[in-house]
């Protein structure tokens, strides 16, 4: 049974999520503040996190950043009032995987959850490791090098890397990307997929060797990316 910790000081918005998730098959956790989330990530694991970014103890951004380093396999999924696109920003550069703007319809949630939570699961697709260039992933350890640097890759930066490396030098659109990493109906802002194809360039560079030329994404603007071995 996949195990969701709900962090969210508002008892209403919590009992409605806690009621929602337990009815559709899942063990649900609730904590009301930053430092109840912090302790309940040091004693379990989680599945998924739906983080609120407004706690009355800590900014849920720095809260989202911890509990990257806690749960480093976990689905973060941010619960915002914010409509701020900055703000929207700061929290998946802090680790989060995904976001939903208050007030949310809770089909839509339950959509993501389900979404979220299918992609993460364990396959059982034999696939062989992916090599481009001197980028190396495997698939079945979900594991990535670079020049033979180990890459730490969150979950849906994996996904997406292992999306883009499936068919190399194709260009792919923004919403196949979107459907095939995140939601086959997602709608709305697409602000996710860039941040997490700003975090592939960025540590992508940063494990390559000098004079090293590893696989490029490319922006293709107006459509999508394209994953180039150079």
């Amino acid at each position: 049974m996949p195990r969701i910790l709900v962090v969210e000081d508002d008892e209403p918005i919590s009992r409605l999520l806690d009621s929602a998730l337990r009815a559709n098959g899942y063990d649900v956790c609730w904590a009301r503040t930053a430092a109840g989330a912090l302790a309940q990530s040091q004693v379990g694991s989680f599945d998924l996190v739906m983080l609120d970014l407004g706690l009355p103890d800590l900014d849920g951004v720095e809260v989202c950043r911890d509990l990257r380093l806690r749960q480093p396999l976990s689905v973060i999924v941010m619960l915002t009032a914010r409509r701020d696109e900055m703000d929207v920003v700061a929290g998946l550069e802090s680790g989060a995987d995904d976001y939903l703007t208050k007030p949310f319809g809770m089909v839509e949630l339950l959509a993501r959850v389900r979404a979220h939570l299918r992609r993460t699961a364990p396959s059982d697709d034999r696939s062989s490791p992916v090599r481009l260039g001197s980028l190396h992933i495997d698939l079945m350890a979900r594991t990535c090098r670079v020049s033979g640097t180990d890459v730490p890759l969150r979950t849906k930066e994996f996904d997406l890397l292992a999306r883009l490396a499936r068919e190399p030098g194709t260009a792919l659109t923004r919403e196949l990307l979107m459907s095939d990493v995140w939601d086959e109906n997602w709608f709305g802002s697409t602000k996710t997929l860039d941040v997490h194809i700003a975090a592939l360039r960025r540590k992508i560079a940063l494990a390559a060797e000098d004079g090293d030329a590893p696989p490029a994404i490319t922006t293709l603007r107006g459509h999508g990316y394209r994953l180039e071995v150079r």
